[in-house]
């Protein structure tokens, strides 16, 4: 069963994801509602794959991308964010995202996105 690690700084988000992965075959082994936490329960947790917000307080997604990327240069995190300006999605890509899925979530679109970028057919 594939790992994922759910970060969102909002409750209902992090609980409409987990719902949408379980759904689908996914075990959400923790959730984290800022980008601090995110980086401990990473390296705690060792998740498949990570659904990263963008704006979060504390630390944000683009520097808690940074960070667990500096832990683990082949981490697979995906930015789910309603955040959709070019700038920060090119970022996000600079920084090692592996994929990049707008808000409001299309279910269909995020398991395939999971699935591709852990090499799952």
């Amino acid at each position: 069963m594939n790992k994922v690690l759910v970060v969102d700084d909002a409750a209902f988000m992090r609980a409409s994801l987990r719902m949408m992965l379980e759904r689908n075959g996914y075990e959400v082994v923790g959730e984290a509602d800022n980008g601090e936490i995110a980086i401990k329960k990473y390296q705690a947790l060792n998740p498949d794959v990570v659904t990263m917000d963008i704006t979060m307080p504390k630390m944000d997604g683009i520097k808690s991308l940074q960070a667990i990327r500096a832990i683990n240069k082949d981490a697979n995190i995906v930015v789910v964010s309603a955040m959709g300006k070019e700038e920060l999605v090119r970022e996000a890509i600079v920084y090692g995202a592996k994929g990049f899925i707008l808000k409001p979530i299309n279910e269909e679109h995020l398991i395939k996105t999971l699935n591709m970028v852990q090499g799952i057919v």
